[in-house]
């Protein structure tokens, strides 16, 4: 009788939702006080907005920037494997950039759709840690193939004659190799750390997805390993780029106020300007969510990350396609009816 009122009293007040997850912050709870094993929940459910009114239009927006997405970064991907003039080391870092925002897009906006525009938010332990791990490490690619495209734009700048010594097919793919591996290491760590906590106070993930942040404090024993390497990635991923993207260009003006014309510096940094507004439309919005983070409202801080998640895959093979000579020459009817011919 005890159990029977205390579920009718829980529906007054939160409803069935709210019900489910005390409930399963109950059980959870019962579970730990019983024994002192590690406590895994059967699901999380994704939070998300709280007290937005009409925000399927906000899921529309998302799928169309995927789609968008989807059918840019496939159109540079087919552009570079088909043009032989576009199979060069720089190329293979716009490759692989087009692919990871390709496979990122894929892994975290379909995920969203469906948990938020078709009322899903339940996702179970195992799924939620796949989907973290998808996501973040395609995030985490993001920035080193930034790194790998300024590194490519320093040596073709500053050491032309020695670009073809320097940069070569090979060493592109080991330094994008290397990223990969490192980002795979690193996020299989970060995920396996969670697998080591009880999670005891509740199992609602205040975000759009299963992020790592907001998981880890769901735990109810020691949380210092996970916050060492959250903060370790921020700098590795985030702030390391960043210096070293900045640094390089740095240089590269330097160098040219040495040896170059007005000309000439013009003519080389309008080489640099579809890397310059990759830098600009991915780091911008990261610095403004990672300056703002403590005092963003939950919404706010969902709509920041979520954006800044979707909109540089979106706008990377525009910006390609757009400022760069060699895929708007690849892409022209001449040279499209070149290639139907061979």
């Amino acid at each position: 009788m005890a159990q029977l009122l205390l579920i009718n009293c829980l529906i007054l007040i939160g409803g069935e939702r709210d019900l489910d997850v005390k409930l399963k912050t109950e059980e959870v709870n019962s579970a730990l006080r019983k024994n002192n094993t590690f406590v895994h929940p059967d699901y999380f459910i994704i939070g998300g907005f709280t007290d937005i009114p009409n925000m399927k239009y906000y899921y529309v927006f998302l799928f169309v920037v995927y789609i968008v997405s989807v059918l840019g970064n496939t159109v540079v991907m087919v552009i570079i494997c088909f043009d032989y003039n576009l199979r060069t080391p720089k190329y293979i870092a716009v490759f692989n950039l087009a692919f990871t925002d390709l496979i990122g897009s894929s892994a975290l906006v379909p995920k969203v759709l469906d948990i938020f525009l078709f009322d899903h938010p339940y996702i179970s332990y195992g799924d939620c840690l796949t989907f973290m791990f998808f996501c973040n490490t395609c995030f985490s690619m993001e920035p080193l193939n930034l790194v790998a495209l300024s590194y490519d734009r320093m040596i073709a700048i500053i050491f032309p004659l020695h670009y073809q010594v320097k940069v070569t097919h090979r060493f592109m793919f080991s330094l994008i190799a290397s990223f990969w591996l490192f980002v795979i290491t690193v996020i299989l760590i970060e995920v396996g750390l969670l697998t080591g906590h009880s999670f005891c106070q509740s199992v609602v993930i205040n975000s759009y997805f299963c992020d790592h942040g907001p998981i880890y404090r769901l735990a109810c024993d020691d949380k210092t390993p996970d916050l060492i390497i959250s903060m370790l990635l921020s700098f590795l991923i985030v702030w390391f780029p960043l210096v070293f993207i900045v640094f390089t260009y740095v240089y590269i003006g330097y160098a040219l106020t040495k040896v170059a014309t007005i000309h000439e510096r013009v003519k080389a940094f309008k080489t640099c300007t579809a890397h310059l507004s990759l830098v600009a439309i991915y780091f911008f919005p990261v610095i403004i969510a990672f300056a703002s983070l403590g005092n963003l409202h939950p919404n706010a801080r969902i709509i920041s990350l979520s954006l800044t998640s979707v909109i540089p895959p979106t706008l990377n093979p525009i910006i390609y396609v757009l400022q760069t000579k060699e895929i708007k020459e690849s892409i022209s009817w001449s040279n499209f009816k070149h290639v139907l011919k061979t």
